[in-house]
């Protein structure tokens, strides 16, 4: 990966906690070493936000509603749609409102990444089988070596966060899966190992096999 050529993406990491997200604090420390290591490398750090109007003005359809008509999530006049403070954007960073779950849906990040010569998308944040699958998804559509960071992605529940993962591996057929450390290592220009997929729908699973084969996700190796 020509790492001049990359972008950090971090989807939706804001304080929005009414998912009950599992692992968040390990999520948040991991994503602050991997800032760090791209900052150091002049690696552009791209921060996207959900944003629901309190009006109800864009909302999709059976968004949930507080009593008084207003979002329930990401609510724009609450405090919840900032980033979290330990991770929270810096001068230079670029910052992405969105109002749909990918990250390419009516805003202006693919013309950003364009922008910025990018070709490689660094990706992680929450939630796994919402915001971060349908905007990798999307990433791929658009012809960018998708890059994935496991350990810097969270959902409501583990056996949905296990899922997404495991279908953005089957489909995403140029996509890289990496944890924390191998990716810094990466980014940093030392030696690393990424998971990547040997064949399509390379991960079969069933409800009884599911931690089996995503722990196949350890199975890390030298890059080819």
């Amino acid at each position: 990966m020509n790492i001049k050529e990359s972008a950090l993406v971090l989807i939706d990491l804001q304080k929005e906690t009414d998912f009950g997200l599992f692992g968040l604090n390990e999520v948040i420390k991991n994503t602050s070493s991997v800032i760090d290591a791209c900052r150091e490398a002049n690696v552009p750090i791209i921060h996207t936000r959900q944003i629901n109007r309190v009006d109800g003005v864009g909302l999709s359809l059976g968004e949930p509603l507080n009593e008084d008509g207003s979002p329930f999530f990401y609510n724009a006049d609450s405090e919840k749609v900032e980033t979290i403070d330990e991770i929270k954007p810096q001068k230079g960073d670029i910052v992405i409102d969105k109002y749909r779950w990918s990250a390419f849906f009516d805003t202006n990040l693919n013309l950003t990444l364009k922008s910025l010569g990018v070709k490689n998308v660094i990706i992680g944040g929450v939630v796994t089988d919402g915001c971060l699958m349908t905007s990798v998804f999307d990433a791929y559509f658009r012809d960018y070596n998708v890059h994935l960071i496991k350990d810097i992605c969270t959902t409501s529940n583990e056996g949905a966060h296990m899922a997404s993962l495991m279908i953005m591996a089957n489909w995403v057929y140029n996509i890289k899966v990496y944890d924390t450390t191998n990716i810094i290592n990466l980014v940093k220009g030392n030696e690393y190992k990424v998971w990547q997929p040997e064949k399509v729908d390379s991960l079969h699973f069933t409800p009884e096999n599911m931690r089996e084969k995503f722990n196949q996700f350890e199975q890390l190796r030298k890059p080819d």
